[in-house]
């Protein structure tokens, strides 16, 4: 078991496992932000005991500990990310591509907020990307 992974799982108190593990290593090296059915897919022949409620449940686990970012598209299907660093996101409304962009600094009223404490700011782009418009 990857070393790395093993102490991200210690310090976040939650056990080890080689289903945990694939997709964790999975999304470490995935930069198209998959959606659970793409997760499960790609995994299946590797893992055959693999259900897609496993899936959603490791997803669902990695999200609530901040080890990965659930991202909210327009076409309504989660997709997954780990959680490296702050950035935004661009969906292309022609291909549906998800980019990754740079962190957008956006400065709030904080008075507006009286009483809440924001722990995390999710900025989603939309438009169309510069593969699209030059075609």
């Amino acid at each position: 078991m990857n070393q790395q992974f093993r102490e991200l799982c210690k310090d976040k108190n939650i056990s080890p496992s080689i289903t945990r593990e694939s997709v964790y290593d999975y999304l470490d090296g995935n930069e198209t932000h998959p959606t659970v059915d793409e997760i499960y897919k790609e995994l299946k022949p590797k893992l055959p005991t693999l259900s897609k409620t496993t899936v959603y449940n490791i997803l669902k686990l990695f999200t609530k500990e901040d080890i990965i970012l659930e991202i909210n598209t327009r076409e309504h299907k989660k997709r997954y990310e780990l959680n490296n660093e702050d950035h935004a996101h661009f969906t292309c409304d022609m291909c549906g591509q998800i980019y990754d962009l740079p962190k957008v600094e956006v400065n709030y009223n904080l008075g507006g907020f009286n009483g809440f404490h924001i722990k995390h700011e999710e900025v989603n782009l939309r438009g169309v990307c510069k593969d699209c418009r030059d075609k």
